[in-house]
């Protein structure tokens, strides 16, 4: 019971954690005119792929980990479905920003000036993850509600 409750928080927290940082990271491009901006814009980076990272790692664990009702309901659950589509979504978009992101840094590292015209494009790629980030917290409240279940058996799933 402790461990379901703890992975719950972490996973929790970390949708928290993640439309933070991928706000601030957005944000960030959107001003981004000179490197100046590019400490922030790495740091905030670095919270949304760690926060990615952790939504993950937990998400599994909670859907097929033993932890929570089993895989077979979360493979059952509408919701759970519209969850993962939106996770798949966010995933893929996030390649070019994480490409371009790895480029930056590097021509930092090599002191050269990085090519930063791409911002704009990634800020609005990073406007879309944060509205599919939103939908992925609707489908998970949904689903500790019971919403898309026969008569409330889905309730309490998370």
């Amino acid at each position: 019971m402790l461990t379901r409750w703890l992975l719950a928080a972490i996973h929790l927290l970390a949708f928290g954690f993640a439309l933070a940082s991928i706000l601030r990271r957005t944000r960030g491009l959107r001003r981004c005119t000179s490197t100046e901006a590019l400490p922030l814009i790495f740091s905030a980076d670095n919270g949304w792929g760690g926060s990615a990272l952790v939504l993950i790692v937990t998400g599994v664990m909670r859907a097929f980990g033993g932890f929570e009702k089993g895989a077979d309901y979360y493979l059952h659950a509408p919701l759970f479905h519209v969850k993962m589509a939106a996770l798949v979504l966010i995933l893929a978009l996030e390649v070019a920003p994480m490409m371009a992101m790895l480029r930056w840094r590097n021509a930092v590292r090599r002191g050269d000036v990085p090519d930063l015209t791409g911002a704009p494009k990634y800020a609005r790629i990073g406007t879309w993850q944060t509205l599919l980030l939103i939908v992925m917290v609707f489908a998970a409240t949904g689903m500790a509600r019971g919403i898309g279940f026969d008569s409330g058996a889905g309730a309490d799933a998370g």
